[in-house]
């Protein structure tokens, strides 16, 4: 503990203390971690380290993003959904929208066909720069810097639905995504996989995993991907990418794991992914998307580098009490030109940061009571810089121009937290009580490109907490209330309406949630549903507008009220099945006189999805496998002033899936699967409209692989 108190805040000095934590010693090895299609990552009773997620096929059995504890899903008194390993493989995901698009509670089409930005939303609140994690980390961005995400690098994806600052601070009050990267496992795996599809799309991909010495203390993972691919708006915006991630694992006995996570991505797309709009002359507000690209290929490309380094450190350190330690470094660049009904615009961004986080677990017993006590550190360093610039000519057929920067934003921030949780257990009673205070600071420097820049600073400190208690009962069902709360700062600078004078930092995002629900745990059946009811009130929201191709900030104060239901199952004949559906209100507390009172636009009332899977496993069809699924949305407003010209009307969308392994074939061809999978398979295309700026969906996508394993 005294390691602890005494770490450092700043990045040499955290160096130092990560590696003086370092265990040493090597003995007994760990037990293999399964990589089989079914249970994405699962550890005996005597393994240190809790892993992210166990499940069979699409059923989350347990996982640690809710509480940073290796918890079973339905004593989490919490609402959560997992898209597992085997959803991955059966929908072909392509981003992290796609991931996304099954669960309850998430809206992932505000924004239309838009490649640029994985922008969502949970429980009607952004989470698109505050509530994206990986591995249990937060993923540190900036108003254009962004992080993505590959999701053939992705082991499984974690969505906690509600508050959950009493453990991580600062994310959003709508909940989180936590990213669970690949890692290494004991057992031998080597994947080769070629692709082609919709909009000259050609992709390679490889994954290998395995043991480096024979007694298997070493693992290693290495995930790669390269495509070249345009998009239904051609060759002006691409879809390009490298990626590359390598992982090793050591694990010299029973009592330590340390798993090194790394990856750098190259990705390439459209600086301008939108439609010209037509204004109504009087107002001078957009009435709808015409099909008239906005942008000029000849100066539209979007190119962003970013890499990152971690590591995983699980230490036992007697038979009740582990160490566990996550960090990790991230760097991203980001080149943005567009141009805007032929107004050109460009922007240079670069984001970099540091997180780390050191708790202890322990369990313990006090008479017929259970404690799983958790007790933290985790620090936070980001620092960020965009110049920008638009030009005050026209392209014409003949000239092109780069825009001189005449913007310039700096920006750091540092934060400090502590925490403490306790899950309890007393016969069939189930308690969470979480507390936690943090300390931030921010510095902004911002003002004209080239100039003497305008500061600004503020210190914020919030404590945060989470009690909920739930009761399970002998048949499986399992009801709980939960209340929470949040607490976000806020990185990038407010809309200044054209008065660079009057630019300023975002202050800080408090939030608020009450929650009721049920889980129930099918007896004897490897099937799940789980419904919830919340209110949620957030103040100072931050919403980004992006019409222009510069995001903006603007902050309000939100009320979001709504039902969830969500089930799936995994059976032994084949068939698995996931379904969800929403009801969410959200209402605008404060922003003018004019809004208040209105539905926030682009938050639909309704959303619901089905998607079901059926595999063959007997019979002249054994290795075949055929899914379907359907997403509806229901109507919303396209602005905040709720005009009824930019209604957003529903949309039903349906996307399929076939696949074969081949050795049902010839045995010669084992380990060869064939599969093709479409989204919006009917090109049900409509427009939508966020912010008072309208887009049109996504149209149909067909992808074909061909998979090799040996």
């Amino acid at each position: 503990m005294c390691v602890v108190k005494t770490l450092p805040y700043n990045f040499t000095l955290t160096v130092s203390f990560l590696a003086l934590t370092l265990p040493a010693g090597a003995q007994d090895q760990q037990k293999a971690i399964e990589l089989n299609p079914i249970v994405i990552t699962g550890e005996d009773a005597g393994a240190t380290a809790s892993e992210p997620v166990q499940a069979d096929g699409y059923v989350a059995i347990s996982g640690r993003s809710a509480t940073k504890t290796n918890t079973a899903v339905k004593d989490v008194q919490q609402s959560t959904s997992t898209v597992t390993q085997q959803q991955l493989q059966d929908r072909a995901t392509t981003s992290l929208l796609d991931v996304l698009s099954y669960t309850p509670g998430t809206y992932v089409g505000q924004y239309g066909f838009d490649p640029r930005f994985d922008g969502f939303k949970i429980r009607g609140i952004d989470a698109t720069y505050t509530g994206v994690f990986r591995d249990g980390l937060r993923q540190l961005s900036s108003p254009n810097g962004l992080f993505r995400f590959e999701p053939y690098g992705v082991e499984a994806v974690n969505i906690v639905r509600g508050p959950s600052g009493s453990v991580y601070g600062n994310s959003s009050t709508g909940g989180i995504v936590d990213i669970i990267s690949k890692r290494p496992s004991e057992e031998t795996l080597r994947e080769i996989e070629l692709q082609t599809g919709s909009y000259q799309r050609k992709q390679g991909a490889f994954d290998f995993t395995g043991a480096v010495n024979d007694d298997k203390t070493f693992l290693y993972r290495l995930t790669g991907v390269w495509r070249n691919a345009d998009t239904e708006l051609g060759d002006a915006v691409k879809d390009d990418r490298f990626y590359i991630a390598p992982a090793f694992t050591w694990q010299p006995d029973n009592d330590t794991r340390l798993t090194v996570l790394s990856g750098y991505m190259d990705s390439t797309t459209g600086g301008t992914a939108a439609y010209v709009n037509e204004y109504d002359p009087v107002t001078g507000k957009s009435i709808g998307a015409t099909h008239e690209f906005a942008g000029d290929p000849r100066f539209n490309d979007f190119r962003q580098k970013q890499g990152w380094v971690g590591y995983e450190l699980d230490q036992r350190l007697t038979d009740n009490v582990t160490l566990h330690q996550r960090a990790r470094y991230s760097s991203l660049a980001a080149q943005w030109d567009y141009s805007f009904q032929n107004y050109p615009g460009t922007s240079d961004d670069k984001n970099n940061g540091l997180v780390a986080d050191t708790y202890l677990e322990a369990e313990l017993q006090t008479g017929a009571v259970e404690h799983k006590l958790i007790g933290g550190l985790d620090i936070s360093y980001a620092r960020t810089r965009s110049f920008s610039g638009t030009g005050s000519e026209p392209f014409t057929p003949d000239h092109i121009y780069v825009p001189a920067y005449d913007k310039e934003d700096r920006q750091k921030q540092s934060q400090i937290g502590i925490y403490l949780q306790d899950q309890i257990k007393f016969d069939a009673w189930r308690l969470t009580l979480g507390l936690r205070h943090d300390w931030s600071k921010s510095d902004l420097e911002t003002g004209v490109y080239g100039e003497a820049l305008s500061a600004f600073s503020r210190n914020d400190s919030e404590t945060t907490g989470r009690a909920s208690v739930g009761y399970e009962t002998d048949f499986g069902v399992t009801p709980y209330v939960s209340y929470g709360t949040s607490f976000v700062t806020n990185t990038g600078v407010l809309k200044s309406d054209g008065d660079d004078a009057v630019r300023q930092q975002a202050v800080p995002t408090l939030g608020r949630q009450v929650e009721a629900g049920m889980k129930y745990v099918l007896p004897n059946t490897n099937a799940y549903i789980n419904a919830a009811v919340f209110r949620l009130d957030q103040d100072n929201a931050t919403i980004f507008e992006a019409s222009s191709g510069i995001n903006q900030q603007i902050q309000l104060d939100l009320r979001s009220s709504g039902f969830e239901l969500e089930g799936g199952t995994t059976l032994d004949n084949g068939l698995s099945l996931i379904a969800a559906y929403t009801y969410n209100n959200v209402k605008i507390r404060r922003l003018t006189a004019e809004t208040e009172g209105n539905t926030l636009n682009a938050s639909p009332y309704h959303t619901a999805s089905l998607w079901a899977d059926y595999s063959f496993v007997s019979g002249a069809l054994t290795g075949l496998g055929v899914s379907a699924g359907l997403r509806y949305t229901g109507s919303s407003f396209g602005d905040n002033s709720n005009t009824p010209v930019l209604d957003n009307k529903a949309r039903l969308l349906l996307d399929a899936g076939l696949r074969y392994d081949l050795v049902n074939l010839a045995p010669s061809l084992d380990g060869m699967r064939l599969q093709v999978n479409a989204s919006n398979l009917l090109n049900e295309v409509k427009q939508v409209c966020t912010s008072g700026f309208c887009y049109w969906d996504e149209g149909r996508k067909i992808t074909a692989s061909m998979r090799y394993r040996f």
